[in-house]
């Protein structure tokens, strides 16, 4: 993994082409191996494929295929035995998504005294937790950490609720609705609690016809893809997909990360270390120049590996070094 850069005041990092490694503890380094997948969960023999390379794989056309490779790795790999998404919901990747769990701990580690904290007493906030739920699950799973899961959608919610009561999670996962569309930490966040992360992967175009144009855009690519498809003709809407409010929200990526920002500010004393997704490199500097005005005392950009193009979190605290070692000592 890229080590986190630390800047005492939000800088330029320079930008780099070649794409970083998966973290070094991401179970999904390499190939998948079908055959254990397939064990544990016997759907997605019915989806498997041969490439030209006479390799096998899934065809990532089929949101079916990608359902069913998800549920898949997370029995197989997570403990979680029971877990499903309604026809149209974003289909995580969980390599991924692992990626940017696996980046916060090595936060919190370096935060503290060198060591990953696990357990309970690491609280963490999940800014729209969809209905995968994703997030919670992987970070419990790996780390046992507890999760708040906040979202603006009700039927996300419930069907996130049916996975955590159906895999018996309750006491390490709650759910919450974001009753204002435009708030991001205010109305999820009380005045009585602290979390040690929060964590987001933001809606990132600003209209629902830029959406649109992006996934025309992917069908296109994929479409020339070498990677075989049964019925390509029929087809059905690419796992890529989603909800409107997990693809767009008005103004993109970079105004969500400016209302979180200025939100993040007045919570300041409430959550150790904000964090990120952000997708568009071009958002960084704008980001930055808002963190400093904003008083952040310490910022880290991580470099990660996301599919076939590079990303990155972008992590920020308002706690001097001496209280954010206070804060993990009291934590135990």
């Amino acid at each position: 993994m890229t080590a986190p850069t630390r800047t005492d005041t939000p800088r330029a990092r320079s930008e780099t082409s070649a794409r970083p490694p998966m973290h070094p503890r991401n179970r999904h380094q390499g190939r998948y191996d079908f055959d254990r997948l397939v064990r544990a969960n016997p759907a997605l023999a019915g989806h498997l494929v041969t490439t030209p390379r006479g390799e096998a794989s899934v065809d990532f056309h089929d949101p079916g295929a990608v359902r069913e490779l998800n549920r898949a790795i997370l029995r197989a790999d997570y403990g979680i035995a029971h877990w499903d998404q309604p026809d149209g919901a974003l289909c995580p990747p969980i390599p991924g998504r692992a990626d940017y769990l696996h980046g916060l701990a090595d936060l919190l580690a370096d935060t503290g005294d060198g060591r990953i904290p696990r357990g309970l007493s690491v609280r963490v906030l999940d800014i729209g937790v969809g209905a995968s739920a994703i997030y919670p699950l992987l970070g419990h799973a790996e780390y046992g950490w507890r999760f708040v899961g906040a979202d603006i959608e009700p039927t996300s919610l419930e069907v996130a609720s049916a996975i955590v009561a159906s895999n018996r999670l309750q006491r390490a996962i709650t759910l919450r609705r974001q009753p204002r569309r435009q708030q991001i930490f205010e109305g999820v966040v009380r005045d009585d609690e602290r979390f040690d992360l929060s964590l987001c992967n933001p809606p990132f175009h600003a209209s629902a016809a830029e959406a649109a144009g992006a996934h025309a855009r992917k069908r296109r690519q994929l479409a020339g893809a070498a990677t075989p498809t049964r019925g390509r003709a029929n087809a059905p809407a690419l796992n890529f997909g989603g909800h409107a409010h997990e693809l767009w929200c008005p103004g993109g990526e970079a105004d969500f990360l400016r209302r979180m920002v200025r939100e993040s500010a007045e919570v300041r004393d409430r959550v150790l270390w904000f964090s990120s997704l952000v997708a568009r490199a071009e958002h960084l500097s704008g980001l930055r120049r808002q963190l400093r005005q904003a008083g952040a005392r310490e910022v880290r950009e991580v470099a990660m590996a996301q599919g076939s193009k590079q990303s990155r979190f972008v992590a920020w605290t308002y706690q001097a070094a001496g209280a954010r070692a206070a804060w993990c000592a009291a934590r135990g």
